[in-house]
């Protein structure tokens, strides 16, 4: 199987902790050019230094904040301008507050659907001319099994999930010609830092402990545990890959077993 990634080039979203950080590490490993986005510059730099250098790669970063879609855009320009070939964009931003949708306010919704869906749409208008013109193109999103069962207590997040998996899957069937396959990974419970804030606003709601909550949500899943950041980086890496090419316009559910539908 030909999961060789040298050569090329991949801009990876929120990658200096949790899923986009792993997702970032897995693609180095597998020989690609990592250009790392995300907000903290301090954390860009760390992260930089974690990722594997061979013949060929020189990894980069762009400072940007989602909050901030003009600037993405400017950023973007100048970044693609001086780029020959980009092959793989790898979208991942946090996700929105939790909270009911109907208690959730209009500037909840209006800054979820900024952070996702216009700066995801920023990012593949930015990097699309690249990838037609190599033939190659691998567009990830990281989203939620939102997608398919929406989590009690995350309302905007359940919308704003949503409407990323039906964009990107209307860009599987608008760009599948160029040789540009469009995924999403739902990742399950994970451990991250935004499960332990979970965890914890749970646990303060229900008037238990932090213990009680995450042992509960463990039993909920059949292997018992929750995912690491490098299992759903793995899949990224893999969507990533050359054999992936017939592989568009799914959802991948990388959750343990715990979703009942398929």
């Amino acid at each position: 199987m030909n999961l060789d990634l040298t050569n090329k080039n991949a801009v990876v979203c929120g990658s200096t902790d949790g899923i986009g950080k792993a997702c970032a590490i897995e693609l180095a490993n597998l020989g690609a050019t990592i250009t790392l986005v995300a907000r903290n510059e301090e954390k860009l730099k760390k992260t930089l230094k974690e990722l594997s250098i061979s013949a060929g790669q020189q990894h980069d970063y762009l400072q940007v904040d989602f909050q901030q879609p003009d600037y993405l855009k400017a950023v973007l320009q100048e970044y693609v301008s001086q780029q020959n070939e980009i092959h793989i964009l790898v979208n991942n931003t946090g996700g929105p507050p939790a909270g009911p949708a109907h208690e959730a306010s209009l500037d909840a919704f209006r800054k979820g659907f900024e952070m996702h869906i216009i700066s995801n749409q920023i990012l593949v208008q930015a990097l699309l001319p690249k990838m037609q013109n190599t033939g190659y193109g691998r567009i990830i999103n990281i989203i939620s099994t939102s997608v398919k069962e929406p989590i009690p207590g995350l309302g905007v997040s359940n919308t704003i999930r949503g409407a990323v998996g039906n964009w990107a899957k209307t860009l599987s069937k608008e760009l599948g010609q160029y040789g540009i396959t469009v995924n999403n990974i739902l990742p399950g419970s994970t451990e991250t830092r935004r499960i332990r804030d979970l965890i914890k606003n749970r646990a303060t709601s229900q008037g238990k402990t932090p213990e009680e909550i995450e042992q509960n949500m463990k039993e909920q899943i059949p292997v018992g545990r929750f995912a690491e950041p490098a299992e759903i980086g793995y899949a990224a890496a893999f969507l990533a890959s050359p054999i992936a090419a017939y592989i568009t316009g799914v959802n991948l559910t990388v959750d343990g077993g715990k979703m009942s539908c398929a």
